[in-house]
């Protein structure tokens, strides 16, 4: 009985070998292909927009020179999306202990670069006319927002 045993240990070390051995061979796989998949110029400007997207202080770089650097809030949000594809977002500064007083405000547009040039992602800024309408853009509910047609004036 006790050699039975024995080679019923031997026969579950052999099993639980080859399924840690498959479950390596299947991750290393999957970790190749995700490694070789290549990113677009569509994909960069995915990323440019969303790492552009949010609220960001400059609380660091004012502590650090006062005399020169005031904390400020700079809030971006998604405004269109256009009918090629670019994303429009819409930014605005503001002092920190006034956020609802912005004092400057734009579009950005953040498409891919065409092929004929040498970057991958483009960044245009606009000027915003009516400062009033737009202001606290990213606080307001989507339906109290102006309309995606009248963002950039082009169509969407």
């Amino acid at each position: 009985m006790g050699s039975g045993s024995g080679s019923d240990s031997n026969g579950w070390n052999r099993a639980r070998g080859l399924a840690v051995k498959t479950l390596l061979l299947i991750g290393g796989a999957l970790l190749v292909k995700r490694l070789r998949k290549s990113t677009t110029r569509w994909d960069h400007a995915h990323f440019v927009s969303k790492a552009l997207t949010g609220q960001k202080y400059s609380k660091d770089q004012a502590s650090r020179d006062p005399d020169n650097y005031f904390n400020i809030r700079m809030l971006t949000c998604p405004a269109a999306e256009l009918v090629d594809g670019s994303k429009v977002l819409y930014f605005e500064q503001a002092f920190w202990r006034s956020p609802q007083k912005p004092f400057r405000q734009r579009f950005f547009m953040v498409k891919p670069c065409p092929k004929e040039l040498k970057c991958d992602v483009e960044l245009s800024a606009y000027a915003i006319r009516d400062m009033e309408e737009y202001k606290n853009f990213c606080d307001r509910p989507r339906d109290q927002r102006p309309q995606p047609e009248e963002v950039i004036g082009v169509s969407i």
